[in-house]
């Protein structure tokens, strides 16, 4: 069997049995290997600190007794794609960034996933580390990394490539265990359902149109400063694409609100707004700025765009008391809080958006019609007398 080394990696400092993959034939045989295979488990090291686009620099592989370092700067991994989409479980921890850098190198994403932390909310754990998983579950203690280390350096050390192997030496054993508990509470399907979820969410698509959205004091804008907000944080988005660079390189996003409150038509009137600079607000940039205020302004935001549902005023008391039943059924059933449900679904599902999680699914059953019921009179919140919120069916009297 080959040894999988290579001059642009590790010489010497591999953890033993670890194989390092850094050419096409080695990839090819590594990918051989996967597709024979009923399950495997994956990570990635990445930097987008400085960058608009993730670079990756490291893939973890684990199955069985094998354990692989994929190099990615030494070897185009689009091929790797081919293991992703077999017939294997690609078992995860918090996989949605992981999923966002392979599908931008390999243009797909796994057939069948497994995340373990989802897993873990489900059977009572609040979306724990990888680590915390290790010491519950294994009573193992991951070795510590260095939270700043270059991954993109050649050749990596030792300490290095026993972090990296670290994160997926156990996931499998770590995913026996949890499916197990995941089937004794009769969870799995609930789980399935929200991983595959999650699979699908790890293709990101990002529109320039929807960028104002992420800046939160964007959100609250209205009219003519929502239009121009949404003009300008699209511009800054194609920008940052274009030059490969975060986002908060090109404009910030105080400047990005500011542009949007001030709505300014002159390059004086763009440099005495806060958070832009100089540099930013001469030349072709100030002019491009100006640019996307004038197209924000000629572009209103329509109102069934603005994506908020009102709940009425009638039943905005009952959010704060729907919310402290969910964290009492939280406890009870030892699924995460937010799983089930966050603040924003109980708001969406009072004002009776139709796309909100809580109806449809098992969402549904569980909490949307039981919340209904409440709304509607038909149930009532009470103390057990032991300080738990139950709910239960209320007699109205005709």
């Amino acid at each position: 069997m080959a040894s999988f080394r290579s001059a642009s990696g590790p010489r010497g400092d591999l953890p033993d049995g670890v194989r390092w993959v850094a050419d096409a034939d080695g990839l090819d045989q590594l990918i051989d290997e996967l597709v024979d295979v009923e399950v495997f488990a994956v990570d990635t090291e990445f930097h987008r600190e400085k960058t608009y686009f993730p670079q990756l620099a490291l893939v973890q592989v684990a199955w069985k007794d094998q354990r692989v370092l994929l190099d990615p700067l030494a070897v185009e991994i689009g091929p790797f794609g081919r293991a992703l989409v077999g017939s294997a479980t690609v078992v995860m921890h918090a996989a949605s960034q992981d999923l966002e850098v392979l599908d931008l190198r390999c243009g797909v994403l796994p057939e069948r996933l497994f995340d373990t932390q989802l897993a873990a909310a489900f059977v009572g754990h609040s979306l724990p580390s990888l680590a915390a998983l290790h010491e519950r579950y294994l009573g193992l203690h991951l070795p510590k990394g260095d939270r700043l280390t270059d991954w993109l350096r050649r050749p990596l050390g030792a300490d290095q490539c026993r972090y990296a192997v670290s994160d997926v030496d156990h996931l499998l054993e770590l995913h026996q265990i949890l499916t197990d508990e995941l089937v004794r509470r009769g969870r799995f399907d609930w789980f399935n359902i929200e991983c595959d979820l999650a699979r699908r969410r790890g293709r990101v698509v990002r529109d320039p149109q929807d960028a104002w959205r992420r800046i939160k004091e964007a959100r609250t804008l209205r009219g003519e400063q929502a239009a121009v907000a949404r003009g300008v944080a699209a511009w800054r988005e194609r920008r940052a694409a274009e030059l490969d660079q975060p986002v908060r390189f090109v404009l910030s996003d105080l400047a990005v609100v500011g542009v949007a409150q001030r709505r300014p038509r002159t390059i004086e009137d763009l440099a005495r707004i806060r958070g832009v600079d100089e540099r930013q607000a001469r030349g072709r940039m100030g002019e491009a700025i100006l640019a996307a205020v004038a197209e924000g302004l000629e572009n209103p935001v329509p109102r069934s765009d603005s994506r908020s549902y009102e709940v009425d005023r009638h039943l905005r008391p009952a959010i704060g008391l729907v919310s402290a039943w969910v964290s009492q059924l939280s406890r009870d059933l030892e699924i995460e809080t937010s799983i089930l449900a966050t603040r924003a679904d109980i708001e969406s599902l009072l004002a009776r958006d139709p796309d909100s999680r809580l109806a449809t699914g098992w969402r549904a059953d569980l909490l949307g019609q039981p919340i209904w019921q409440l709304v509607n009179g038909e149930a009532a919140l009470a103390f057990d007398g032991r300080g738990n919120l139950i709910l239960e069916a209320r007699q109205i009297d005709v």
